[in-house]
């Protein structure tokens, strides 16, 4: 079905307003995937945060050209799916790599997190990349810990003064 021309305008305004909002891109190749598959990739996709979109390639150049992922221009050739992370960076990247697990049929070929062309080589890097929640979880822990090991510190003092009189009234 031929697309005219004000739909098309409209879908390349709506994945450029995506990705000028989302954190990373991750693209993959859906060739050879079964409708109830994509339909369970979408479904996992929304539980997560991730947009996805089928978008001819032509079209995902327009709507990428002025965003910071106009890198991928390179990359887009075959039947693309596009994942765009809202919520953390690494959310598509670790939804490809995880339903791929189970379905061969989904390669992924590019990633960029708004740095630069990344390939599917990266796709673990990409995929490790913490949540907000644990990326505030690790902070905290971190701010945390020097002030746990003075009070630690700190309560050795008597702790050891108390073990010495136990030992003392052990010899007598």
């Amino acid at each position: 079905m031929a697309l005219g021309l004000a739909a098309k305008k409209e879908i390349v305004a709506e994945v450029s307003d995506i990705a000028s909002q989302a954190l990373s891109v991750a693209v993959a190749e859906y060739r050879g995937m079964e409708v109830s598959e994509l339909t369970e990739l979408r479904v996992k996709a929304r539980e997560q945060g991730v947009y996805l979109k089928v978008v001819r390639n032509t079209l995902a150049k327009r709507a990428l050209a002025d965003t910071k992922f106009s890198d991928l221009e390179s990359a887009l050739t075959g039947p693309l799916i596009y994942g765009f992370s809202i919520e953390a960076p690494g959310g598509a990247a670790r939804l490809f790599k995880d339903f791929a697990k189970t379905n061969a049929k989904l390669n992924v070929t590019a990633l960029s997190i708004g740095s630069g062309l990344l390939g599917p080589d990266k796709l673990d890097a990409v995929a490790s990349l913490p949540t907000r929640d644990e990326a505030l979880a690790r902070l905290l822990a971190t701010f945390k810990a020097p002030v746990g090991k003075f009070v630690q510190t700190i309560n050795e003092i008597p702790s050891k003064f108390v073990r010495v009189l136990a030992a003392i009234k052990e010899t007598k």
